[in-house]
């Protein structure tokens, strides 16, 4: 994972590469800039214009981008998210970026599925629906979740993720009809878990391991694109029941803001809904329900 230190002598790269990142895909037109006679010779922005229209000056914009570690206020930051266009999520990870968190005493506590939540899952019958934690791992499933993509509960717990299952099993590569999509908005939200949990070494080891096993990960890691999981529709090709169109909404647990519900629907007498109701049928005669998780993160 990108170096993101802030001790003495040390430089904040993460904050220096999304700054670059954002820079270089904003075009002089759509910042506002007169358009120029002649072609330019870098994509994107120089450093000058963010720095103009930041209210900035070029050596304090130049000293952010290489990382040093200039304490910038709130109101500098502000300006850059506004000079350089950025969303309202990727405004959050700027300022988590340029003030990250002290490294923790001690590890975070495991995260935990509480029995109440485990109880919900399992009365989802018609539905999948999945607990999501940190680093996109897979706390939990209900069964038709498990029919959907995978035995979450048989996998070795360091394997229960839901980027690893994109990246590196096979059958997510046909399950999912734009896969590319469905890949680029995981490692997006992997990124702006990132800018919250810089000193995470779980997701330092997922980063590296992905970035290694495939090259789609490592390129799209180092576009530095910053995504939420919010709500939106998923086209799946099941090898059981073929072809769904779900949607799905992504539900804060309460109690743990590292963790979210993930529920799919399908729209009332659609042919999708009766495929989710043939899957379940499906996954009652393969599967048990699932107990409560012992998945330890």
């Amino acid at each position: 994972m990108d170096a993101h230190t802030t001790g003495a002598g040390t430089r904040n790269t993460a904050l220096g590469d999304f700054l670059r990142s954002r820079r270089a895909r904003i075009s002089p037109e759509r910042a506002g800039l007169a358009p120029e006679p002649t072609a330019r010779r870098v994509p994107g922005l120089r450093r000058e214009e963010i720095a103009r229209l930041a209210g900035v000056s070029v050596d304090y914009y130049v000293r952010l981008e290489r990382g040093h570690q200039v304490n910038a206020s709130g109101t500098v930051l502000a300006a850059l998210a506004r000079a350089l266009r950025l969303t309202d999520d990727e405004r959050d990870h700027l300022f988590a970026l340029a003030r990250p968190e002290r490294p923790a005493a001690r590890p975070p506590a495991p995260q935990r599925v509480r029995p109440a939540v485990h109880r919900l899952l399992e009365t989802m019958t018609d539905v999948p629906a999945v607990v999501v934690g940190r680093r996109t791992d897979v706390l939990a499933a209900n069964r038709l979740a498990r029919a959907l993509y995978t035995d979450f509960d048989a996998l070795p717990q360091r394997e229960r993720n839901m980027a690893r299952f994109i990246f590196l099993d096979e059958v997510a590569r046909t399950l999912y009809d734009d896969w590319e999509g469905v890949a680029r908005t995981s490692v997006a939200a992997l990124r702006l878990y990132a800018g919250k949990h810089p000193h995470d070494s779980r997701l330092g080891e997922l980063v590296g391991e992905l970035s290694a096993r495939d090259a789609d990960f490592r390129a799209w890691w180092d576009d530095h694109d910053i995504r939420r999981r919010t709500y939106g529709v998923k086209h799946f090709h099941h090898p059981v029941v073929g072809e769904l169109t779900l949607q799905y909404e992504a539900l804060a647990v309460t109690g743990d803001p590292d963790q979210i519900l993930g529920v799919y629907t399908a729209e009332s007498a659609t042919a999708s809904e009766r495929a989710l109701r043939r899957l379940a049928e499906w996954a009652e005669d393969t599967w048990p329900p699932a107990g409560p998780s012992d998945f330890h993160t």
